[in-house]
């Protein structure tokens, strides 16, 4: 009889399920609810919140036909793994209702009680024991509503992330994890505990933080009102949960010092694991616990994202190249054009601020264009080339932090389908890059084998990972990408 882990994914847009056959790693089914994106509350400008139960909804739904279509009972279903969307707030009372709608990740409400907190705690004591300024994490969120909803706050007994709620739905345990409570900014990374001194700043009582379980741990078991709404058997331990970035990266097969772990969609990200605790002066970058942290073993995940990747790639598209042309014929077009696109330079940050400046607003500009000499063709590859630019500028302060990059896995998706893009990342960077064929539920679902000890260790789990690709950097016109990226910072230099 064939034996399945269920893995969880719990996205702005919707809720995604798959089954993981525990034998041969292949995905026996998936299914995501609702088919079109899930409403987010907007009440007034920068406001962006959903409701909890729906998540719940959309996970029963997407369980019920995965379990249909692979045929699968629920005494077949071994361990249960949840990723989620990162740095939400969800509060509820002691009878565990929920008491307001979350406030999600991208919400900006919240940033002046980030900022408040770390001018008047200081850079030193907020970046030294967080890692991070609190900026606009879960802690600044629920300090918004302790100031504004002073009646939901007094009624607060347990404050949550997305991904506990779902476990708390499926057990009726509450509880979390160090990696969970480091993206919130309630984790101290030098004394080891719950961050007590922002709390204190806060005001918020530490009873507030939920029982700390480890990320790969039975941590919960699904509960007898939960088997008979789902059609899973009552006992069913929920083994794993982590953060999207982090769970990306444990997708990938991304847990040692050195290796990367990125995604170039509309925004960009890339996320490195550091082995020992530092953080960037200027807070360029997020430094959370990565899944395999414990307190006897450091290992941080260091996030940089890129607001202005795939989008400037898109824009492209859409306004400069030839029209109803595809993105692959794109790729073709620029292929005729040299490395440095003959001196054609883009700086692609116009999807916003970017923290990796500091959090300044400088948007796109193109330099260096010459009228008798430059086509679409050369614009196309400068865009591509900004983009990646981009990163290895960021890649430059995780560098600086003590990491040594050698290695990046990525999904075939998005701008690694480019081989301009990739070879450009790898000739830059100095990384080998490994394409793989992954998927954030998949990925949770290995986890929760890891966790509930079906696979020994991240390598078992992750043997029938399929690698679609290798690229090494191109050592013989290194020179010709490097020369290019430098002339790239330095016009970026010039604009900041």
């Amino acid at each position: 009889m064939n034996q399945y882990l269920l893995g969880f994914d719990v996205g702005t847009s919707s809720v995604k399920a798959s089954l993981v056959n525990v034998e041969t790693g292949a995905m026996a089914a998936t299914a995501f609810f609702p088919e079109k994106e899930a409403t987010i509350i907007a009440v007034q400008p920068g406001f962006a919140e959903q409701e909890p139960h729906t998540w719940w909804e959309y996970a029963k739904q997407s369980v019920k036909k995965i379990m249909a279509d692979a045929n699968v009972k629920g005494e077949d279903i071994k361990a249960i793994g949840i990723s989620y969307q990162m740095h939400g707030l969800v509060c509820i009372d002691k009878d565990k209702n929920v008491l307001r709608p979350s406030i999600i990740w991208c919400d900006s409400r919240a940033v002046p009680y980030g900022d408040k907190a770390f001018n008047e705690l200081g850079a030193e004591q907020c970046l030294s024991h967080l890692l991070n300024s609190p900026g606009n994490f879960t802690a600044a969120k629920l300090a918004w509503v302790k100031a504004n909803e002073p009646n939901v706050f007094a009624e607060v007994d347990k404050i949550m992330l997305p991904g506990d709620y779902l476990a708390m739905m499926l057990s009726g345990e509450v509880n979390t994890t160090i990696s969970g409570l480091s993206e919130g900014m309630f984790w101290d990374f030098k004394e080891k505990s719950p961050a007590k001194f922002l709390l204190d700043y806060y005001g918020f009582d530490e009873k507030v933080i939920p029982t700390i379980v480890p990320t790969f741990s039975e941590q919960c078991y699904v509960s007898k009102e939960a088997a008979a709404e789902l059609g899973l058997k009552e006992g069913t331990p929920i083994s794993y949960r982590a953060g999207d970035q982090p769970n990306n990266a444990l997708s990938l097969n991304v847990f040692n010092p050195g290796e990367i772990a990125a995604t170039a969609g509309t925004s960009g990200v890339v996320y490195g694991v550091l082995g020992e605790v530092n953080y960037d002066k200027k807070s360029r970058v997020n430094t959370f616990a990565h899944v395999n942290y414990t307190k006897e073993l450091e290992r941080l995940g260091v996030l940089l994202c890129i607001n202005g990747t795939g989008i400037l790639n898109a824009w492209i598209r859409r306004n400069v190249a030839p029209e109803g042309i595809s993105y692959p014929e794109m790729n073709d077009m620029m292929a005729n054009v040299p490395i440095g696109s003959e001196g054609v330079c883009i700086i692609p940050f116009g999807n916003g601020a970017e923290r990796v400046l500091e959090n300044k607003e400088i948007g796109c500009s193109i330099h260096g264009i010459n009228f008798n000499k430059h086509s679409k063709a050369h614009m196309m590859r400068a865009a591509q080339e900004g983009i990646v630019f981009s990163f290895c500028y960021g890649m430059e302060i995780m560098r600086d932090m003590g990491m040594d990059i050698s290695k990046i896995h990525a999904g075939k998706a998005n701008m690694f389908l480019s081989d301009i893009f990739r070879n450009t990342l790898a000739s830059v960077s100095g990384a080998t890059i490994e394409l793989m064929e992954t998927d954030g539920s998949v990925g949770a679902a290995k986890g929760a084998g890891i966790g509930a000890g079906i696979y020994k260790d991240n390598n078992e789990a992750f043997a029938t990972l399929k690698k679609l690709g290798t690229i090494e950097p191109d050592t013989k016109k290194q020179a010709e990408y490097l020369a290019a990226y430098e002339q790239w910072k330095k016009k970026l230099e010039a604009s900041i």
